[in-house]
């Protein structure tokens, strides 16, 4: 039986958010066993708070954001992936604004972060969310499979939509544990395409982008030197190990084929209502 783990202290970040443009302060903190993942905005009156998990999701446009009353936090994805692929339980996450900062648009700072506050183990056994039968959603040509698996697998595609003519079609496959997360997926960035800035800024979002925040590309190039070759699929699987997190401990053998925060949520939804059924059966 595996147990619960917490960090052994406070450890905190201040940067700038990639959506809504602000610069905001985040500060993770042990928590005791069977509280899980908790955001608190301490800019707000009383400090409300949400619970990560699945049914909080209130977008999932470019980003995913939570929301339980007053308390609303986006761009948790990244977070939450260093959170599961540490095998970090229990956690409060403080932040002083709407957004959670998103440092080089990868997992590798959050990760940082939780090595230096050390993980610590808990006297209280871990709620394994195990998959005994497949469970899928598919929207048009997006699709998200959880297979029965010992263990944790993520299998994924990039599918080269816009043509671009330097990237192409991607697959990668890894055995997510803490080793292979911190040296395969954690350094993973995020895509940004130039020709999207003005538009996505019309509607409210990458009002804080720069050039250090992701993988940016023109028509016709990639302008940020790739720290992997296959770097676009790496961090479509980071999403899904953030995304998925809000599920629960899952472990199944994830297939996502053009993936995304939208059709992430519906199968971490999908996995938390299967749970929720056999826990009442």
């Amino acid at each position: 039986m595996m147990n619960q783990w917490t960090i052994s202290r406070e450890v905190a970040y201040t940067g700038p958010a990639i959506h809504t443009g602000t610069v905001n302060t985040v500060r993770i903190m042990p928590a005791g066993a069977n509280a899980g993942i908790v955001f608190r905005r301490v800019d707000l009156a009383g400090a409300p708070q949400v619970k990560a998990a699945a049914h909080n999701v209130y977008r999932t446009d470019r980003c995913t954001t939570l929301r339980d009353g007053a308390a609303e936090v986006s761009t948790v994805e990244h977070l939450l992936a260093a959170l599961r692929g540490l095998g970090i339980d229990n956690a409060v996450i403080e932040v002083d604004g709407p957004e959670i900062p998103i440092a080089d648009g990868s997992a590798a700072h959050f990760v940082k972060m939780l090595e230096e506050a050390g993980p610590v183990e808990l006297e209280a056994p871990r709620d394994v969310i195990r998959i005994e039968t497949p469970i899928w959603v598919r929207e048009g040509s997006r699709l998200a499979v959880a297979l029965p698996y010992d263990g944790f697998k993520v299998s994924a595609t990039f599918t080269n939509d816009h043509r671009h003519p330097v990237l192409s079609d991607q697959f990668a496959e890894f055995e997510i544990d803490p080793e292979t997360f911190c040296d395969e997926i954690a350094a993973a960035r995020t895509i940004g395409w130039l020709s999207e800035v003005k538009a996505l800024q019309e509607r409210g979002l990458a009002l804080g982008a720069t050039m250090d925040m992701a993988v940016v590309l023109s028509e016709d190039d990639v302008l940020t030197p790739l720290r992997y070759p296959d770097e676009p699929v790496r961090h479509k699987i980071l999403d899904i190990i953030g995304d998925l997190y809000l599920s629960g401990y899952v472990h199944a053998h994830i297939v996502a084929v053009r993936s995304g925060h939208h059709i992430n949520n519906q199968l971490a939804r999908a996995i938390a209502a299967r749970h929720l059924e056999m826990q009442r059966a």
